[in-house]
């Protein structure tokens, strides 16, 4: 059996700071799969800039001109790690016999991408990267991460514990990705739809050694919510569940309400109106504002629009922008890119 080419796709967003280091490693580790012929020498390194403010195309840019396995996309604003990191994969995908994604903080250990790849010789086309423990991360991330995952397993969402978006998948499986149309995607929870023959790598995760991190709390809620209401219903059968309960409680204190009228115990209740007024209301408003979320999934559904749009892809651009006589890219591409951003 030949190598299989590998692609490690990292999606990048205002990394300039850890992006040297990141890219360092990646390249050593990538040198000694190709030494140990777990992969082809056609592999690659594929950064996606997902629309940064800083120097980070600038950094992906310059260390293509320099090594050859570096390669880059350079979306046209920013779209979302989950989109960038599809452009990344999609874009791969024609290149390559497996991908493997990864975040750009080198947080999730890199030596496991190894046995990643002898897991894929062994015939597996889905690899995930699971943490053991999760010591590393305060008491409020560690029990809300861990809340969402058993959330959504109650909700019927098969997701795996403790993986994020470090994983290997084959060229079928990100063709057969492909497939699913859908704006909202949350790939957690729809890759493990694809079937495919899957296996787990264990592996502790690591102090981000520079820059700050993407994901602060008002974005890992509205990621959370994402994933619930992309992939289950059941928050919108447990607002009508809800309803039903309110509705027979309403009917059993109506009827008891009747029945102490009759008997002459009624007494005028100010507070306990009040707080019916407000329980009620209060559901109703949750209700209103969970329906408006599924509504407005189906209205971003309804509209087609692209995840994103590349602006430069330096993975295909020698394909048809360079020729075998040039010693590099045509000038103009050279000058757009080096003045991007």
């Amino acid at each position: 059996m030949n190598e299989p080419v590998l692609t490690i796709v990292v999606p990048c967003y205002n990394e300039e700071e850890v992006l040297p280091e990141t890219m360092k490693q990646l390249l050593n580790l990538l040198e000694q799969l190709i030494a140990e012929k777990l992969v082809s020498r056609q592999s690659k390194l594929l950064f996606v800039d997902d629309g940064s403010k800083d120097q980070t195309w600038q950094l992906i840019y310059k260390a293509s001109l320099q090594h050859e396995a570096v390669k880059g996309v350079k979306l046209s604003r920013n779209v979302g790690h989950q989109n960038a990191l599809l452009a990344g994969l999609f874009a791969a995908k024609s290149v390559s016999d497996c991908i493997v994604s990864i975040d750009a903080d080198l947080q999730d250990d890199i030596s496991i991408i190894r046995e990643f790849m002898q897991k894929f010789h062994e015939g597996y086309e889905i690899v995930y990267g699971v943490r053991k423990k999760r010591e590393t991360d305060t008491f409020f991330k560690r029990h809300t991460a861990q809340g969402f995952y058993k959330l959504m397993k109650a909700m019927g969402v098969n997701v795996v514990y403790n993986h994020a978006d470090y994983r290997l998948m084959s060229r079928r499986a990100v063709e057969e990705l492909e497939r699913f149309e859908e704006v909202n995607l949350f790939l957690r929870g729809i890759v493990p739809l694809l079937g495919f023959r899957s296996a787990v790598v264990y592996y502790d995760r690591k102090e981000r050694p520079a820059g700050k991190t993407k994901y602060p709390l008002k974005k890992m809620l509205a990621f959370a919510l994402d994933g619930i209401t992309s992939l289950s219903i059941t928050p919108i059968r447990f607002i009508s569940l809800i309803g039903f309960i309110s509705f027979f409680v309403s009917l059993i204190f109506g009827l008891y309400f009747i029945f102490l009228k009759f008997t002459g115990h009624t007494q005028t209740g100010w507070t306990s109106l009040i707080m019916s007024i407000w329980l009620l209301g209060g559901l109703q408003l949750i209700a209103f504002g969970l329906i408006g979320e599924y509504i407005g999934k189906i209205y971003k559904e309804t509209k087609r629009r692209p995840r994103y749009i590349v602006d430069m892809d330096l993975l295909n651009l020698p394909l048809r922008a360079t020729s075998r006589d040039a010693e590099e890219p045509i000038h103009v591409d050279v000058k757009r890119l080096s003045q991007s951003n």
